[in-house]
C-alpha cells in the first residue's frame, strides 16, 4: 500500500514570534531586567545599565506584536501606544542622552530655555534639576512597583477566588468573610494604615496594594468560578478523577482569564494613582531617585505661581497619560472580546 506524505509548511518567523511561548519569553526578557534594575540596580554598580540591554529590543518587538493583535480596535491601539511609550522610556532611560536627574544645574529655568550650556526642553525645577530627565527616569519606579503590586494582588486574589468558588462550603464562607472585612475599609485608609505601620518603601507598597486589591479580585474570580464550574468539561474532569487543584488551574483558570485581563488593565490605572498619591503624602516611594508623585509633591507650592506651573504639569501629565493608556487598553480589550 502506497503511503501518502503530507508536507506541513514551516511556520514563518512572524508566526513563531506570535506563539504563546515566544510572547511570554519576550515579556520576561523585558520585565525581569527592568525589575532587577529598579529594585537592586545599586548592587551592580557601573554594570547596572547593561541589565537593560536585552529589554530594549524585547519591548520594541512586544509593541509590534501588540499592534498586530489589537489592530481590530483603534482604542486598544492608542492605549497600547501610550503604555508602551512609557515602557520603552523605562527600559531605555540609561541609554538616552539625558543628564543626571538629581544633578542641580540652573534652578527655575523655564521650558525651551538654555542655561549653563544645557538646553531645558521641559524646564528645570526649584533645585535646578532637568524636568525631562526626571520625568523619564521617574516612570521606572511607577511602572515597576505598580505592575508588581498588581501582579501579586492578582496571584493571591485569583488563588483564593478559585478556592472559594470551586470548593464552596466552609472554604467559601471563611474566605468571603475575610475579604468582606478588608473591603469594608476605604482603600486609601487601608493604604495609610498599612504603610504607617510597616514604613514607606516599594516592597511595603506591594503589601498594601495586595491587602487592598486582592479581596475585590477574589470576589470577581469567585463569581466567574461559580458559573464555570457547572460546565460539562469540568464534570468530565471530575469523572476522570482529576485532583481539585488540577481542575482549578487547568480547566477553570484559563476560562476566566478574559475578564481578568480587562480588569487588570483598569486596576493598573488605579494602582498608579494610589502609588502617586501615597508618594505625594510622603508614604510612598522615597527620594532621592526621581518619581512622579515625589515631583508633584516637591513642586506643589512653587507651582502656585503660573510661570512655574510647568513643574507640576510635567509629572501630572505623565501620570495621566499612563493611566489613560491603561484605561483605553481595557476598553479596547473589552471591545475586541465583544466582537468575538
Amino acid at each position: 500500500m502506497a503511503t501518502v506524505t503530507v508536507d506541513v509548511p514551516e511556520r514563518g518567523w512572524l508566526e513563531r514570534l506570535e506563539s504563546t511561548r515566544a510572547v511570554i519569553a519576550l515579556i520576561l526578557l523585558m520585565w525581569v531586567p527592568l525589575n532587577v534594575y529598579v529594585m537592586f540596580g545599586r548592587s551592580f554598580g557601573d554594570f547596572a545599565d547593561y541589565l537593560l540591554v536585552p529589554a530594549v529590543p524585547a519591548t520594541a518587538l512586544l509593541y509590534f506584536l501588540t499592534l498586530r493583535a489589537f489592530r481590530e480596535s483603534r482604542i486598544a491601539l492608542i492605549g497600547a501606544t501610550l503604555v508602551f511609550f512609557w515602557l520603552f522610556m523605562a527600559v531605555s532611560a540609561p541609554f538616552l542622552p539625558l543628564v543626571d536627574p538629581n544633578e542641580p544645574i540652573a534652578p527655575f529655568t523655564p521650558p525651551l530655555t538654555e542655561a549653563r550650556d544645557h538646553f531645558f526642553l521641559l524646564g528645570a525645577d526649584f533645585k535646578g534639576r532637568d524636568m525631562l530627565s526626571r520625568a523619564i527616569w521617574g516612570c521606572q519606579r511607577v511602572l515597576v512597583w505598580g505592575v508588581t503590586a498588581t501582579l501579586v494582588a492578582y496571584v493571591i486574589g485569583t488563588m483564593f477566588g478559585l478556592l472559594a468558588g470551586y470548593l464552596a462550603g466552609w472554604w467559601d464562607e471563611v474566605i468571603s468573610f475575610i475579604a468582606n472585612v478588608f473591603l469594608s475599609f476605604p482603600v486609601m485608609v487601608l493604604f495609610i494604615v498599612i504603610l504607617n505601620y510597616l514604613g514607606a518603601s516599594g516592597f511595603n507598597i506591594v503589601i498594601a496594594v495586595t491587602f487592598a486589591s486582592a479581596p475585590a479580585i477574589m470576589r470577581i474570580v469567585r463569581g466567574l468560578t461559580l458559573d464555570i464550574k457547572t460546565r460539562d468539561y469540568v464534570f468530565a474532569a471530575q469523572t476522570r478523577g482529576e485532583a481539585p487543584l488540577w481542575i482549578m488551574l487547568v480547566e477553570l483558570l484559563p476560562n476566566v482569564r478574559g475578564p481578568l485581563i480587562v480588569d487588570a488593565c483598569l486596576r493598573l490605572g488605579y494602582t498608579t494613582v494610589a502609588i502617586t498619591t501615597l508618594t505625594f503624602l510622603g508614604l510612598g516611594l522615597q527620594p532621592p531617585d526621581p518619581d512622579w508623585g515625589l515631583m508633584i509633591r516637591e513642586s506643589a507650592k512653587t507651582a502656585l505661581l503660573w510661570k512655574f506651573s510647568y513643574m507640576l504639569l510635567v509629572p501630572a501629565l505623565s501620570v495621566s497619560s499612563l493611566i489613560l493608556g491603561f484605561n483605553l487598553l481595557a476598553d479596547g480589550l473589552r471591545e475586541i472580546s465583544l466582537k468575538d
